[in-house]
């Protein structure tokens, strides 16, 4: 009388056949690939405004900004610009914040436009060959 693990383990020894499937790729759906260019956008944007903020803590730790900004202030004269104000946390994380925002308009913009040219490209190539086995 065999146990289930005995069975369990006589099946897995057992060399399954190893079957190849070619498909084509005809067709990327338009509205799948905004929902998933619109996602993949989000997470960059985050991610940059997370390094910005990473990037301006350390600096300004290091006393970095300060230094730069007596410098500038050695050269150009203690009526100049302040650099420490230009790069404060406030003035970085806004500027951050538009480009991360024009990163998911334009993330999204583009793999609709890359969806649209590849629906259209297919008319011409016939898809994209892919092969996937079951190993």
């Amino acid at each position: 009388m065999s146990t289930v693990a005995e069975k369990l383990q006589r099946k897995s020894q057992r060399s399954a056949p190893v079957k190849q499937v070619r498909l084509k790729l005809v067709y990327i759906d338009f509205w799948s690939a905004v929902k998933l260019s619109f996602l993949v956008a989000i997470c960059l944007s985050i991610a940059l405004l997370i390094a910005t903020l990473m990037v301006w803590i350390v600096l300004s730790s290091l006393g970095v900004i300060s230094q730069l900004d007596s410098l500038f202030a050695e050269i150009l004269g203690e009526d100049a610009l302040s650099l420490a104000e230009i790069l404060s946390l406030g003035q970085v994380m806004f500027f951050a914040s538009i480009v991360a925002v024009l990163n998911a308009v334009g993330g999204t913009v583009l793999g609709a436009v890359s969806a649209l040219i590849y629906n259209l490209s297919v008319r011409l190539t016939g898809g994209l060959l892919v092969g996937f086995t079951n190993n």
